[in-house]
């Protein structure tokens, strides 16, 4: 039925010749993942509750996390169709750097869907092996890497923010620095996802912000006044960022605290990675330390935690890392932490945004 009613919208706008602008495709793909969250978001809790794939909480973590063992996990399952779907509908089907955002977001998350059923199947929180999953990653991202380097409209040029004249050219070191990004995004949302919806709510602000920078740098007249890069073809990515916004609005239905369901690594690391290559196709991979800053700090919590406490045999910086669980310690009730992360990863944006003018 969703699938006939979208063919027949599809059908009608391409009559009316309404395709030819992104703008509009956008907002379609917005609405569509949205739909599709909604129409389906019920039954999937439902069949994952019934299949019995819930959440283990690990031993270690904050005490009043045990309350949430059993709640149905792998919501990722939901997000990404409801993504692939729309964006293969309203995205242009000959442009290339949407196949390449349709094969990192399959490939991560594929990476984390094998993850979470190992976790599901041992019936506890280990699944794939860190170095297993590591080098997982690493392949999925070289290939996403390698196309854009071989691709003849692609330029290894790094956009450096608030210099309009700085644009090094890094050659094939710029291989090296996309799968750093990718890789690293991807796993900076993994660790984020700790409390119910704070990956979610900055991931849809992030890539909300995204959405705005892909049309920027796909419009040469724009990018030309704004003087940022102008990348052929990039506004298409547009699509998908609106894609991502609606099915995340819609996961956050489900996913707000008390959630029903948790997203699991199938979603978290995709998601992060699509964030990642998408700041790579639209030439704003720098600022994405900025639009995910959120997203860094829980990492860097994550990394000077472990660092320090080798250094020093067994003291910590914090409670506990990352930061998110720190604050939970600390006595913040968990939805306090939740909308104080959510109007950071806001304001965020915004100054991340402020950047198209100060150059």
């Amino acid at each position: 039925m969703l699938f006939k009613l979208i063919y027949s919208l599809h059908t009608y706008f391409s009559v009316l010749n309404v395709f030819r602008y992104i703008t509009f495709r956008t907002i379609l793909a917005t609405l569509t993942s949205l739909l599709i969250c909604f129409m389906f978001g019920g039954w999937a809790i439902s069949k994952l509750r019934q299949l019995q794939i819930s959440q283990y909480i690990r031993e270690e973590g904050p005490p009043n996390h045990k309350s949430k063992e059993g709640t149905p996990t792998m919501g990722g399952c939901l997000i990404l169709p409801a993504v692939l779907v729309a964006a293969l509908l309203w995205a242009d089907p000959c442009n290339i750097y949407v196949w390449l955002l349709v094969f990192v977001t399959a490939s991560f998350g594929g990476i984390g869907f094998l993850d979470d059923y190992l976790k599901i199947k041992r019936k506890s929180n280990k699944g794939l092996s860190g170095k297993v999953k590591f080098a997982l990653q690493l392949i999925c991202a070289l290939i996403f890497a390698m196309a854009l380097y071989l691709y003849p409209g692609f330029t290894e040029r790094l956009n450096v923010p608030f210099f309009k004249q700085l644009h090094p050219n890094l050659g094939l070191a710029y291989v090296v620095l996309t799968v750093f990004i990718v890789v690293g995004a991807s796993n900076a949302v993994n660790l984020t996802d700790g409390l119910d919806g704070l990956a979610i709510g900055p991931l849809t602000i992030a890539f909300g912000c995204y959405l705005v920078f892909a049309y920027l740098a796909g419009h040469v007249k724009i990018a030309r006044y704004l003087q940022i890069p102008y990348v052929p073809g990039a506004g298409e990515t547009a699509v998908i960022c609106g894609a991502i916004v609606g099915a995340g609005l819609g996961f956050l239905w489900f996913n707000s605290y008390p959630a029903e369901v948790f997203m699991g690594d199938v979603g978290s690391l995709s998601l992060g990675a699509t964030l990642g290559a998408i700041s790579v196709i639209t030439k704003q991979e720098i600022i994405l330390a900025i639009v995910g800053g959120l997203f860094v700090f829980e990492a860097l919590s994550v990394i000077f935690q472990v660092g320090y406490f080798k250094l020093t045999g067994g003291q910590r910086i914090f409670k506990m890392a990352p930061i998110h669980h720190h604050f939970e310690l600390k006595g913040w009730a968990e939805p306090k932490i939740i909308v104080r992360f959510w109007i950071i990863a806001i304001i965020l944006a915004l100054v991340a945004m402020s950047t198209l003018k100060l150059r």
